[in-house]
Order: C-alpha cells, then sequence, then structure tokens
C-alpha cells in the first residue's frame, strides 16, 4: 500500500513542476529569494562528539547533517556575511538570507530528571550561551544590516512524542546522543529501527497533532518575544504540516508558507502547490524551484546546477527560490565545509547579478507580499 503510495506522490509530483509552468503567480521581475532552514536547531554538539559517536559505531561521517551541521559560531556569521556584502542587486541591496528559525532546543536536564515522561525546551537563544563562541549579537549584526532576515520553522525541530517514547524504551543509539547533548541521528545511518525525530508535525495519533500544532502557535509568539516582530512566513520540518497547522498560524498572523511543490502529510499522502496559491484561509504558497544543497553531495557542480534552475524559473516568469540549510555554511566541526561551499555560493551570486543585472533580492515575506498585492491580475 506505501510503495503505492509513493508511486501516486512521484507522478504527482512531477505533475505539478508541469503545472507551475504554466499556473500560477507571473511576474516579468528577475526575483531571487534565498531561503536558509535550520537556524537556532542543535545538531551535532561538537568534533569530539563527532568522534565518540563514530567510535561508537553510529556512522554520522555517512550523513552531512550529523558531520558538519551545528549551531553556527561568530566566525560562520562573519564568513556568511562577508560573501553576502560583496554583491548587490539591482536596488543597491544585498542578497538576504530568509533564516527559516527553530526558536527552542530540547532541556536535556530536565528532562533527564523526570526520567523522559514528560518534555522541556529552552529558547535557542540560552542555547546559544552553553556553546562556546556563539552570540545572538551576530544574528542581531545580519538582521540589522539586511543580511539575515528570520522567519519561523517551528518550536523545535524533533519529533517530541516520538523522542521520548525511544528514549523511554532505552534506544542504544538515541541514549548515547542523548548523554552527550544531541538527537539528531538520520534514519539513513541508524542501525535501529527508530520512525523520523526531525519531522516535528508528521503526528501518530490526533492527541499528538493538538499538541504539535500548539507548540508551533506558541512558537510564533516565541518567535516575536526574541526577534521583536511575528514572522510572516512558515515552513514545516521535513515539510510536514496540515491544514490545522494553518488555522493555527493564522492566529498569529503568519500569512505565507514556504515548501517545495508537496507539502507532507501524517497518513503518508502530500498536497501539491503552485505560486502563489491560496488556502481557504487565504494564506500564500511559495514553492522552491532552486536547490543549492554543496554539503550533500560535494563532488556535484551546484553553481551550475542552481543557475540552470533560475534560468527556468525566469523563462516561466517565476519568483527563483533559492532552497539552502543551515549546514552548507558551517565550520565548527569542519572548516573545509564552510570554506568550499562559501566559495561556490559567491560564484553563484556573482553569475546571477552578471546574467541577470535587473535581478532584486527579497526575504520569502517580502515575495509573499508583493504576491498578494498583485494576486488577482497575476494568477493564470
Amino acid at each position: 500500500m506505501m510503495d503505492i503510495q509513493r508511486i501516486r506522490n512521484a507522478v504527482e509530483h512531477r505533475a505539478y513542476r508541469f503545472i507551475n509552468k504554466y499556473r500560477g503567480w507571473k511576474t516579468d521581475r528577475k526575483i531571487i529569494v534565498i531561503e536558509s532552514d535550520d537556524w537556532g536547531s542543535i545538531r551535532m554538539p561538537n568534533r569530539d562528539v563527532y568522534e565518540k559517536t563514530l567510535m561508537k559505531g553510529i556512522r554520522v561521517d555517512k550523513c552531512a547533517y550529523c558531520k558538519y551541521d551545528t549551531l553556527a559560531t561568530d566566525h560562520d556569521f562573519e564568513a556568511l556575511y562577508q560573501v553576502l556584502e560583496k554583491h548587490e542587486d539591482s536596488q543597491g541591496r544585498p542578497p538576504v538570507i530568509t533564516a527559516n528559525t527553530i526558536v527552542a532546543n530540547p532541556d536535556f536536564k530536565k528532562i533527564k530528571d523526570n526520567n523522559f515522561q514528560e518534555y522541556y525546551f529552552e529558547l535557542f537563544t540560552d542555547t546559544l550561551k552553553r556553546y562556546p563562541n556563539r552570540s545572538f549579537d551576530m544574528w542581531q549584526q545580519g538582521i540589522n544590516s539586511g543580511l539575515f532576515f528570520p522567519q519561523l520553522h517551528g518550536r523545535e525541530h524533533l519529533n517530541v512524542e516520538r523522542w521520548l517514547k525511544a528514549l523511554r524504551n532505552d534506544s542504544r543509539e538515541l541514549r548515547f546522543a542523548f548523554d552527550n547533548g544531541y538527537f539528531g541521528i538520520s534514519k539513513t545511518i541508524s542501525t535501529e529501527n527508530n520512525l523520523s525525530l526531525m519531522a516535528a508535525l508528521d503526528f501518530d495519533d490526533s492527541q499528538f497533532a493538538h499538541q504539535g500544532n500548539a507548540a508551533v502557535a506558541e512558537a510564533a509568539d516565541i518567535f516575536n518575544e526574541i526577534f521583536g516582530f511575528y514572522s510572516k512566513s512558515f515552513i514545516g520540518p521535513n515539510y510536514f504540516w496540515s491544514s490545522d497547522t494553518e488555522r493555527a498560524l493564522i492566529e498569529k498572523n503568519v500569512m505565507y508558507f514556504q515548501g517545495g511543490f508537496a507539502q507532507k502529510l501524517s497518513n503518508g499522502k502530500q498536497v501539491h502547490h503552485y505560486m502563489g496559491e491560496k488556502n481557504s484561509n487565504n494564506q500564500i504558497y511559495l514553492t522552491r524551484n532552486v536547490i543549492f544543497e554543496p554539503s550533500s553531495l560535494i563532488n556535484k557542480d551546484w553553481k551550475s546546477s542552481a543557475l540552470r534552475d533560475i534560468k527556468r524559473a525566469f523563462s516561466m516568469k517565476s519568483p527563483a527560490i533559492i532552497c539552502t540549510h543551515r549546514v552548507n555554511f558551517i565550520g565548527a566541526i569542519f572548516e573545509e565545509n564552510r570554506t568550499k561551499n562559501l566559495k561556490i555560493f559567491d560564484e553563484l551570486l556573482y553569475s546571477i547579478t552578471k546574467l541577470w543585472p535587473e535581478v532584486e533580492f527579497m526575504t520569502s515575506a517580502q515575495l509573499g507580499g508583493l504576491i498578494e498585492s498583485h494576486s488577482c491580475e497575476s494568477i493564470g
């Protein structure tokens, strides 16, 4: 049954790629949006824990997120900002990262003290204080410089109920990770049969769905407390969210949903979208159509691939929305990851401004607002 569903999802996905060519919000403007996920969330704490995990027989070297990804250091931000500041669009504005942010992480001590029966969290700004060379000042510097624009990605990048259940059931791998201050062991490298922990809104029953959507609404308020404004857009961890999530977030004035062509649902099904499509709440879907993930496949020509995707988007009179992840800009564990990828990113931005001198760099919120204000005459 699941194989049939996967085939159906694949066919629908190809169909919606075709539909996006002819339907949706269209513009002659050359708009670039860079959407980057996972900011604020913990992953691998440091190089020492990485080496300990390998010695334990957990192949974190086989997953880019487990090998390279961690909370961005001050050096990571400095290097990223230096690249962004080198470029400007037709309006004299630099490229801006729409930084999709997880606002909280597990409070490991409280969870352990409660014998894994209850979940507790801490704000990501408090997590930063416990990690060396991490300063919230660097976030604010990027925001004030127009280089870094946070938006909401969720409360935590963690399926809380699955995690606690696995810990109570004495998962060897997850307990080792817990004792070393992290949770993110990918299913692709795990030797255990645990369900995905990263899909925070992939619920196993309706009770957990209600709690999870309440957590997302809470995250919107936490986001406002941290940054001083409410997020206008949202992207569900691992592309999972539901219509209940959308209703919870309209109460927090979230009007735009980032994602790919496919929105994943907890029942194994998918809902497909096109650029500028509206739901029953008049919330707008933004569909990513360019991929830039150099940490995931190190031998791929990511600059040429991204430029082809951008050219295709512009030929269809669509904004080019680049999908990337924090991991591509992180050098705290392996510095060469950041150095190599930022060089490619720098070359990509240079090529964009040379090939399309009329280009405009926008945030997801700015693009959503533009679509909203021009939706009547621009939807095919």
